[in-house]
């Protein structure tokens, strides 16, 4: 049942919440008020953002058998008992984030406008928060292999 909240929640929160907090900001325009090119290059970049994350998620269920996701420092879903780094852990430690900033950089270009930006780089600011929460959490968890992991791939690429 965890694993269906927190899943649940993953999509509640970052891929319905936040591109409707940056439409909200953005006056709420209609899709009538985008170019049809714009519509089109944000969609592209938002199925590819997407598409990463949901490889990341995937790859974490069958080969690290749990999820990764705490909410600062709480456990939402069963955490994985083993360090991953293969498949898209191999290009970033934060592979379904990275695929999440995609997908919002595609929202960002459908709005086009600066409130959506701001709420863009305010929730990059907060997950920067996260980020450095789960790094130690997994350096607790992991020691040195998660130090060397470190050495050797990025945080977002």
């Amino acid at each position: 049942m965890r694993n269906v909240l927190g899943y649940f929640l993953g999509f509640v929160i970052f891929i319905a919440g936040i591109p409707a907090l940056m439409w909200w900001a953005s006056g709420q325009p209609q899709m009538a008020d985008f170019p049809l090119w714009r519509l089109i290059a944000a969609a592209v970049v938002a199925v590819a953002g997407v598409a990463v994350s949901v490889w990341s998620i995937v790859h974490m269920r069958r080969v690290g058998k749990g999820n990764p996701f705490d909410a600062v420092g709480h456990e939402v879903a069963p955490r994985t008992k083993h360090l991953m780094t293969d498949g898209p852990y191999r290009f970033s430690r934060n592979p379904m984030l990275t695929g999440t900033y995609i997908y919002y950089i595609g929202a960002v270009l459908a709005f086009f406008s600066w409130q959506s930006l701001a709420v863009f780089a305010a929730v990059v600011a907060l997950m920067t928060i996260q980020v450095l929460s789960e790094e130690k959490r997994l350096e607790r968890d992991f020691g040195d292999e998660y130090l060397q992991y470190k050495k050797t791939t990025g945080r977002f690429f």
